[in-house]
């Protein structure tokens, strides 16, 4: 029961996590948590504010003896990756989160939970709301649109933010130390496409791939975890040989997920049946058994569909081609951190439907260079398909910055907390802080955060107890920042 999280430990971080689901906050639909934190930061007489792209600032002044002491700015982002179950009613914007608690983990029933980066945001409100608490003079940051865009961080002007010293609450590991991250741009290729009736006995079927595990494309691009919307793409190669004849395909849709789904419609020559099944047999047992440990609960179903329009042979074989051939997952680990994925692709979401075929990828890379040769790698296989490419949403990477006074700071406090040494590290996702660094010139940079698992699917979690460690340790760095960071 939802109500059970708040007897959790620090209550005053679950409290505030409670509080925060009950206010939708999906990524572009952000206007009720805007003002529900512009709202949270008034009731407690803050300076309270919002930029022109939906960024919330709150600033509250140093305690007792710190008010001239060194500002800390706490970052996190307001918005969620929505997902659900198949069957999952909920609708994420007006339903709160439907949180439990289970074998020490808390999770939401069939949706992600906006742990990512809810607890963030959480652990800088409880801060904030604090009496008790001696803190430095603090400016928190809250971003919108993280998931799908960056379009916050993107539009901050420089100078709004101030202070020095940043502390991003968003990493999903409680054994990191997070001092740098990839950057992504979101590539998307589109055509036309020529659809003609069809004469002839022919049947009409539609065929989905489901139950896939999914998550998130950058945290988890490195499991293997397999992609729907390139599965399902394969099955319908092997298809081909009996004369098959593709209506629309629909998998995907947000680009920082791994499609757990994907689903295409269409005509086989009535004659062709038994063999067009007896194909998709031996393709389904091939991906099931390469499959098999990654993405257990994959499943296949075809049923019966109404009779529509089909596209041309040559284009179908265009395009299934170059869907076929755009590379998805690690496309090069790092050569200088050991088990980094340093490049990678995710085939995120495809629409085939009337006169037109998308397909939409988010491209990740440590390296500038390599991100857009990646891009035009993409853009080559899927010209090769007719498709004409745009580029857009770029955002940059997170250099690491060294051995500064903060991550050194931040690695002592870790020691003294978790009794063993922290892994120093960049990451393979799109955190905030290289771009915010670019309207904040000479800000010093870190990232840490509680175990969270499966983000941007359903069965995203977050561990309890490594939010009570998370907490002392963000209260002791705190604690230390006046003095050590002067």
């Amino acid at each position: 029961m939802n109500q059970d999280i708040l007897n959790l430990e620090p209550r005053a971080v679950w409290e505030a996590f409670h509080q925060l689901n009950q206010v939708p906050r999906p990524s572009k639909r952000e206007d009720q948590i805007q003002a529900w934190a512009m709202s949270f930061g008034q009731s407690l007489n803050l300076p309270t504010d919002m930029d022109h792209v939906g960024n919330v600032r709150i600033i509250k002044g140093g305690t007792a003896g710190l008010e001239s002491a060194v500002t800390l700015v706490l970052q996190a982002h307001l918005d969620m990756v929505c997902q659900q179950n198949e069957g999952n009613n909920h609708d994420f914007d007006k339903d709160p989160i439907d949180m439990y608690i289970d074998d020490g983990w808390v999770k939401a029933r069939g949706t992600t939970l906006g742990s990512d980066n809810g607890i963030g945001v959480a652990m800088s409100m409880a801060l904030l709301r604090s009496t008790d608490i001696a803190h430095p003079p603090l400016e928190v940051l809250f971003t919108s649109d993280e998931e799908t865009g960056m379009t916050g961080a993107l539009g901050l002007k420089e100078g709004w933010i101030t202070g020095k010293y940043l502390l991003n609450i968003d990493t999903e590991d409680d054994r990191e130390l997070t001092i740098g991250c990839a950057g992504g741009v979101d590539v998307t290729c589109t055509r036309s496409v020529k659809k003609e009736a069809i004469a002839g006995d022919y049947t009409w079927q539609t065929l989905t791939l489901k139950g896939l595990t999914g998550g998130h494309s950058g945290m988890d691009i490195h499991l293997g975890l397999g992609n729907a919307n390139t599965l399902l793409t394969r099955a319908l190669l092997a298809l081909q040989q009996t004369d098959m004849r593709l209506v629309s395909m629909h998998g995907g849709n947000l680009r920082n997920v791994i499609p757990r789904s994907c689903e295409a419609t269409f005509a086989v020559p009535t004659a062709n049946l038994d063999a067009m099944k007896e194909a998709l047999s031996m393709a389904q047992k091939e991906i099931n058994q390469e499959y098999r440990r990654t993405d257990p609960d994959m499943q296949w179903l075809m049923r019966d569909a109404e009779a529509e329009d089909v596209m041309q042979p040559s284009e179908q074989a265009d395009i299934l081609k170059a869907i076929h051939g755009i590379p998805v997952g690690i496309l090069r680990m790092s050569p200088e951190i050991k088990g980094l994925v340093q490049t990678s692709n995710n085939l995120s979401a495809l629409k085939i439907a009337g006169d037109r075929a998308q397909i939409l990828c988010l491209t990740r890379s440590a390296s500038e260079t390599e991100k857009v040769h990646a891009a035009d790698r993409i853009a080559s296989v899927a010209q090769l398909g007719g498709f004409s490419t745009e580029l857009a949403g770029d955002y940059p990477g997170w250099e690491p910055a060294g051995d500064s006074n903060l991550t050194e700071m931040m690695k002592s406090i870790y020691v003294k907390s978790f009794n063993r040494e922290p892994e120093v590290s960049a990451c393979h996702a799109g955190l905030e802080c290289g771009i915010i660094g670019e309207s904040c010139p000479g800000m010093k940079m870190i990232s840490f955060g509680p175990n969270i698992r499966g983000a941007h699917s359903p069965d995203e979690r977050v561990e309890i107890a490594s939010v009570q460690r998370v907490w002392d340790f963000f209260l002791d760095v705190i604690a230390a920042a006046p003095e050590a960071l002067d």
